[in-house]
């Protein structure tokens, strides 16, 4: 990857540069271009001052690009002018250099970046088509619980999947693992992320108009999505919102079991799996209390408690039982 590019990854990526940086260089550069495409395409999809169908046609025509299905030039001009973030505008002006980048990969990694691509722009082309006319007064909500098992899956369990084939291939191809087991709790893994973040957004996600926690759900407390902008709901909500969280939970602790599951001698992979899973437990731990529908209310892990939880895990790393113990027994896994 060019240093340009390796920059802008940088600027990008935020907290998850932290579990980039300590990858094997052998899947960086894969797993980092995949992450660089997936901004793109998020960014692509989130310029809301831009209109549903113009952001869906550049979606689209990017897509095509990623899947070698178009070699039509991108002109994002438009939409690069219209970010507020000065790396997600020079990512879109950029986006022919990441598409080379993506030409020049290995034939055995190119059809893995190209298909988690594939899942990922599908879920953001679902979405934008779902909330068309979103708002605060007009809030949409998913219908069911497989809406959104199936949303967490295109934007983040295809990820696990993406992560843990990339990885089997370059590091442990000849370890003797049970590899279903591992797929299957590598999506699991990538979900419990998603539905943490989508549980601690919930206040903001409302007031544009988004509901993710489904109706069919919602109905039989005698909540509507629009309810869910009161505060004083949140009793109401408690024991459907305390579900997610058991949901969310169940997929960390599988999250966790995947780490573990991995050769002990591959230590970065581990550590930049288990980062993120003690933060989002820790996450987690903090909402159950928390009056969640408050939007003055905003969970978050600093980076001081975050680098405290890197160096908790790396002086216990050698020990079994003390790595262990990061992570207590989870009841709903």
């Amino acid at each position: 990857m060019t240093a340009a590019l390796q920059a802008l990854l940088k600027q990008t990526s935020r907290s998850f540069y932290l579990t980039l940086r300590v990858l094997p260089a052998a899947v960086r550069p894969q797993i980092g271009l995949a992450y660089l495409l997936a901004r793109a395409t998020d960014t692509v999809a989130d310029t809301e001052i831009l209109p549903v169908a113009q952001r869906l046609a550049a979606l689209q025509a990017l897509r095509a690009r990623i899947l070698g299905q178009s070699s039509a030039a991108l002109d994002f001009r438009t939409l690069a002018r219209e970010q507020g973030a000065p790396a997600e505008r020079a990512l879109l002006e950029n986006i022919e250099a990441a598409l080379a980048e993506l030409e020049k990969t290995s034939a055995e990694d190119q059809p893995l970046i190209r298909a988690v691509l594939e899942t990922i722009t599908g879920g953001q082309e679902l979405d934008l088509q779902r909330f068309a006319g979103a708002s605060g007064k007009n809030i949409i909500a998913l219908q069911t619980a497989a809406e959104l098992d199936d949303y967490t899956y295109r934007v983040a369990g295809c990820v696990g999947e993406f992560w843990t084939k990339i990885c089997r291939a370059h590091l442990f191809p000849a370890a003797k693992l049970d590899d279903a087991r591992l797929l299957a709790d590598g999506i699991r893994f990538g979900q419990g992320l998603q539905l943490v973040n989508i549980l601690r957004d919930l206040p903001a996600d409302l007031r544009n108009g988004r509901c993710y926690l489904p109706a069919a759900d919602l109905a039989p407390l005698g909540l509507a999505p629009a309810d869910l902008l009161d505060p004083a709901n949140a009793t109401k909500l408690r024991p459907l919102y305390h579900q997610w969280l058991d949901r969310a939970e169940a997929h960390l602790a599988a999250g966790w079991r995947y780490t573990n599951s991995l050769p002990q001698s591959c230590v970065r992979v581990r550590l930049a799996c288990a980062w993120p899973v003690l933060i989002g437990a820790e996450t987690l731990c903090r909402l159950r209390p928390a009056n969640i529908l408050d939007a003055r209310q905003r969970i978050k892990i600093s980076r001081p408690e975050v680098r405290k939880i890197i160096l908790r895990s790396l002086w216990r790393y050698p020990f079994r039982a003390a790595w262990q113990r990061q992570l207590p027994p989870q009841t709903h896994a």
